[in-house]
């Protein structure tokens, strides 16, 4: 057996029991996104191969949390991608104000700062008082950050810089406070927002939402582990809803693709019809 066909083998071992020992299930991720990920994992405990990992699965107080946050995706930002902000101020937000109680699913929010930038669009188009926000993410690491709603302060400058091209109508320093070297976003934000643990890879629903969020996740998942998702966001959205994914990602090959119309193909938004 060669040196690639050890570590192959290793890699499955590993995932397997990760997969009895913390329940969760990594095999339906995409192979080469894993792999280097869990390589990561190696470099950052100073060892050499992924089979020296098995003994921190079994007896290393902590280690899960230490392999989620290396294997979750948790880069963002506010207003990531604002043309997106802005294409959901101009042609969605419309569309929710004739509802008496709107219900929106961030599924996997990673650390929160999407999150809190949909609550500001919300807030300045006047629709945050009826609006209920479930963000999930299946690390718990990220929900804690996300639940503080404090970011590091040297991001400031290209939060605000976001939040303008986004169409922003106040100013960005209106919504946080100085905190050492921290931003603390308004708490007055959170109070429409609940952060849940959910893992999309085996979990249920929260019931019919109006807008699901989901954005650069599904790249990391493989075809069958995607139809499920889009089969789960399918049944949770109500008619005439809509679901906002990432720049490379689509509805277009799913089993769904019908039901979904895309509004805006540059901001992977799309009506469930």
């Amino acid at each position: 057996m060669n040196g690639h066909d050890k570590e192959e083998l290793e890699l499955d071992l590993f995932i397997e029991l990760v997969k009895r020992y913390f329940d969760y299930d990594f095999n339906e991720y995409r192979r080469a996104s894993i792999k280097r990920r869990i390589q990561q994992l190696v470099v950052q405990n100073n060892l050499e191969h992924i089979c020296e990992l098995i003994p921190r699965v079994l007896y290393q107080e902590g280690f899960r949390d230490s392999l989620l946050q290396c294997v979750s995706v948790t880069v963002t930002e506010m207003f990531r991608d604002p043309w997106v902000f802005l294409t959901l101020r101009k042609e969605v937000m419309p569309a929710l104000t004739i509802l008496p109680k709107i219900h929106i699913w961030h599924a996997g929010c990673a650390t929160g700062e999407e999150v809190y930038s949909m609550a500001i669009l919300l807030k300045e188009c006047g629709l945050l008082d009826h609006t209920t926000i479930h963000a999930t993410d299946f690390n718990e690491a990220s929900l804690d950050i996300a639940r503080r709603g404090e970011y590091p302060l040297e991001n400031i400058k290209q939060h605000t810089k976001n939040y303008i091209a986004a169409g922003g109508t106040s100013s960005f320093a209106d919504y946080y406070s100085v905190k050492g070297k921290l931003a603390v976003l308004d708490p007055t934000l959170r109070k429409n927002i609940t952060f849940y643990r959910h893992d999309l890879a085996k979990d249920a629903s929260f019931g019919k939402m109006n807008m699901i969020i989901c954005r650069n996740v599904l790249i990391y998942f493989h075809k069958d582990l995607q139809d499920r998702v889009f089969e789960l966001f399918n049944t949770s959205l109500t008619t005439n809803s809509f679901l906002v994914l990432g720049d490379k990602e689509s509805t277009e090959f799913s089993a769904l693709a019908d039901i979904f119309t895309n509004i805006s193909t540059s901001s992977k938004i799309y009506r469930r019809t």
